[in-house]
């Protein structure tokens, strides 16, 4: 056999192999809880970098919206979702059966940030402020929790619907004196805005509002019927965000490969504040407790955000994270 056939011969099995791995994919769907950001930024470094592929998955994302990704979740028209634990426990209240198998980031990263010129330095100085944001009873109530501690008159306040019209827009236009932000998206944007605030992190204000945000949830019936599925998926994405938190600015050139529309310079700066964040937590990544499940659920019940009781162990599951000595890159 002539070196040059050789050569060609180990080409070709070589290509039939890649082809054969190919065709044995299992073709999976992740939804969004929004439009593509630093939140989502593990799954398209497993997607970039073959950590699907090396659990034999081929995965479409696709983005859906924060309460629509349970609804397809729950009806088993994609298998996985990012969502958030207070969009959880109230579907779980009303018999919505999906369950979170991993929280993406192990505190809360969203607060309230207020421009310097309001003054606002905690939340009692939220009293005769206004208050803009999305219209949702969790948001009052978490403003009415956060200034009862603190001993202020939450009626004061007035309340503004934006929308989603983003916290620099609405700051530079003077809508309100106080947001909800996660800072790791919209803070970073308008501090390269040049916009001066105060920042108020939740989980400075109130243990309760230091939950699970975001996080990947199943439906129940996928637990029951693929569980092998579930485990492959969470140990590709693991992966994925541990490389993130590791390689910051390597992870932000590929979320941008697959979101050439954001933002170069307010990706890489989000992708480095949440690796920072993350870093001291990198070992418990998908980690959760049922006591952060348990004092959540409790606080909306008593709140009037849910009305019936939940259970909250059933509201989440550690069974499919990898070991921790499974390779995390």
């Amino acid at each position: 056999m002539s070196r040059r056939f050789s050569c060609w011969a180990t080409l070709m099995v070589a290509m039939l192999s890649v082809l054969s791995l190919g065709a044995d994919l299992t073709s999976v769907r992740v939804a969004l809880d929004w439009t593509p950001n630093t939140n989502h930024t593990g799954i398209y470094v497993a997607k970039e970098l073959g950590f699907f592929a090396d659990e034999g998955l081929s995965v479409e994302v696709i983005q859906p919206g924060p309460t629509v990704s349970i609804q397809l979740v729950a009806t088993n028209k994609t298998e996985f979702g990012i969502s958030m634990q207070e969009y959880v426990t109230m579907a779980r209240a009303q018999g919505i059966p999906v369950v979170s198998v991993a929280a993406i980031f192990q505190h809360n990263t969203s607060g309230f940030a207020a421009p310097k010129e309001t003054g606002i330095q905690s939340a009692k100085d939220f009293e005769h402020k206004r208050y803009a944001g999305w219209g949702s009873a969790l948001e009052e109530v978490m403003i009415r929790t956060v200034m009862e501690r603190e001993g202020g008159d939450f009626d004061t306040v007035s309340l503004v619907n934006i929308g989603t019209i983003d916290f620099a827009t609405a700051a530079r236009r003077n809508f309100a004196d106080f947001y909800w932000i996660f800072y790791g998206w919209a803070g970073i944007h308008a501090q390269l805005e040049g916009i001066e605030f105060t920042y108020l992190p939740l989980i400075e204000m109130a243990e309760v509002l230091d939950y699970y945000t975001p996080l990947i949830m199943v439906s129940e019936e996928l637990i029951e019927t693929q569980p092998d599925l579930i485990r492959r998926f969470v140990r590709a994405v693991r992966r994925g965000y541990i490389y993130a938190i590791l390689n910051p600015d390597a992870a932000a050139d590929i979320l941008l490969k697959f979101a050439p529309e954001l933002d170069r310079e307010l990706v890489k700066a989000s992708q480095l504040w949440l690796a920072e964040q993350a870093l001291d937590d990198v070992d418990r990544w998908g980690g959760q407790e049922a006591s952060v499940w348990e004092r959540f659920a409790d606080w909306a019940l008593e709140n009037g955000l849910i009305d019936t009781a939940i259970d909250p162990e059933a509201a989440f599951t550690t069974a499919f994270l990898p070991n921790k000595e499974d390779p995390a890159e």
